[in-house]
């Protein structure tokens, strides 16, 4: 549902008003529902989850979206929103749509500076009077296939979101659905269903947009209008409970990318030599297990390219990249003040990851603090790296295992990673689960293990390692009709004859 489309006039639509919003009862907005958005946060939910807001958070098109003095960011997200026409308690997804009276556009913004203590909840960060305007149409939602709205989002004139409900992890039916399981949804109650990615932060003075339309069953397309609201700036809090915190990782997290929060220099010219793999190559090895590598890697007299005792975050997943390599040194209080704050050597590795890439990190198997946690190992996802192991602890397990991107670590800690490390090199020779790994390098991980396989020796270890499993399949097999091992596997004079035989297509008969 892209393009440029010109709503029809329509007597089914209807103008919000504040009477309406004065009745509002339960405002209840969904975390994640588009995999756009669920693809930039790293994690696709199973179940959708939800934030309760109060009705005092409502505002309509035309009111200022506030910003406290003091405060950096101001999230803006483009969503759909749903308001209830009848009561709902223990409704199916088959009937829930027939009690949802209309759809509206919504922008359910934030004070990110706010999130930190209520994390979760969102109730200080997302519950300010006037904070989250819906509107200025209200659309009847019985006119409407729920999954076929157009949700649109602008800052200044220029288009920031937009996405179908056609995408939806979550459809509407289903969120309506969920809730009346546990409570009574009300005439009135509104639905913010989440937003698709491109949500990002506004400033005072600019007019943030949101528009949903989509066509009615008589056929004419019908818009809620243009959602308008100018950012200004308001008084400072006052200093009687949480006041704005940031990190680097919320303002990450809240511009969408390192670069759009200015915490990314520019990109650089990448001189680094490119990888050894070609698609063909990674198909190769995708194709065969770690063991039989490591037996292809052991008749080339390499026993020491296995890296060792670490834990994955996604067991069974099977990896194939390039080395890339990042060193940890102890930590020490004045070198960690002098590099390990601001764009470090750990956010700089991350940074250049290319797709295809595997950074593998040399923590000295020092477990007592986390190498990798949750917005790094995001931002190795979104730039279309392989995998991350580190021999060091992984902090946000939970969040991490969530993630598409698998990681192998020491263990699970909580601490931060100036406990025991500095952040120190990037792409020299490191040491990793008792190997030595350099940037170019190889690495195939699956349920076995992780190896290591020199780039000079890639392709025909990988080509021997497709012959060698091919001749164990058919060994299987003919372990399967019966014969014993002996002689067979591995494979005497006689049963080489017979299995050469049978692969080159001639005929023959087993004994």
């Amino acid at each position: 549902m892209t393009g440029s489309r010109t709503p029809k006039e329509s007597a089914l639509v209807e103008q919000l008003t504040q009477e309406q919003l004065d009745g509002a009862g339960k405002v209840i907005a969904v975390h994640l529902n588009y995999p756009s958005r669920a693809a930039q946060r790293g994690r696709t939910p199973e179940v959708p989850s939800y934030f309760l807001k109060p009705a005092t958070s409502l505002a309509l098109s035309g009111a200022d979206l506030e910003r406290p003095q003091g405060v950096e960011l101001l999230t803006v997200e483009g969503e759909v929103a749903l308001v209830m026409g009848a009561r709902a308690r223990r409704v199916s997804p088959d009937e829930a749509w027939r009690y949802v009276a209309a759809v509206t556009a919504a922008n359910d913004a934030g004070l990110a500076d706010l999130r930190w203590p209520d994390k979760g909840s969102n109730l200080r960060s997302k519950g300010a009077d006037g904070i989250a305007p819906i509107g200025p149409q209200l659309l009847p939602a019985q006119e409407l296939d729920p999954a076929a709205l157009r949700v649109r989002m602008w800052i200044n004139g220029e288009l920031v979101q937009e996405d179908s409900t056609g995408t939806l992890l979550f459809p509407f039916a289903q969120l309506v659905a969920d809730l009346s399981r546990l409570m009574t949804l009300e005439p009135g109650d509104i639905i913010l269903t989440g937003t698709p990615a491109g949500a990002t932060v506004a400033r005072p003075g600019d007019v943030v947009e949101v528009e949903v339309d989509g066509t009615a069953s008589d056929g004419s397309l019908l818009s809620t209008g243009r959602l308008s609201n100018r950012v200004v700036e308001s008084q400072a809090l006052e200093p009687y409970g949480a006041m704005p915190k940031l990190t680097d990782a919320d303002r990450i997290d809240a511009w969408g990318s390192a670069e759009a929060a200015g915490l990314a220099p520019a990109a650089q010219p990448d001189s680094r030599p490119a990888s050894v793999l070609t698609p063909a190559l990674t198909e190769k090895l995708r194709s065969v297990g770690t063991a039989t590598l490591s037996v292809q890697l052991r008749k080339r007299g390499m026993q020491n390219c296995h890296i060792e005792g670490l834990i994955p975050t996604k067991p069974g997943a099977k990896v194939v990249g390039t080395a890339r390599t990042l060193r940890y040194i102890p930590a020490r209080e004045d070198l960690f003040k002098t590099h390990g704050g601001g764009y470090n050597a750990q956010k700089r590795a991350v940074d250049s990851l290319r797709p295809g890439d595997i950074l593998v990190m040399d923590a000295r198997g020092e477990k007592g603090s986390g190498t990798l946690g949750d917005v790094l190992a995001l931002r190795a996802q979104v730039l279309g790296a392989a995998a991350i192991i580190t021999d060091g602890g992984i902090r946000d397990f939970g969040p991490v295992s969530g993630m598409d991107i698998p990681a192998w670590g020491a263990n699970a800690h909580p601490a931060v990673l100036g406990r025991k490390h500095v952040p120190w090199a990037v792409d020299e020779t490191v040491a990793c689960g008792g190997a030595a790994v350099q940037p170019g390098d190889v690495i195939v991980g699956d349920e076995d293990g992780l190896v290591v396989i020199p780039p000079q020796l890639v392709e025909e270890v990988a080509d021997d390692a497709v012959k060698q499993e091919r001749e164990e399949a058919w060994v299987a097999q003919r372990v399967a009709e019966g014969n014993p091992v002996d002689g067979l596997f591995p494979m005497n004079a006689e049963w080489r004859a017979k299995y050469e035989a049978e692969t080159s297509g001639a005929a023959v008969v087993r004994p």
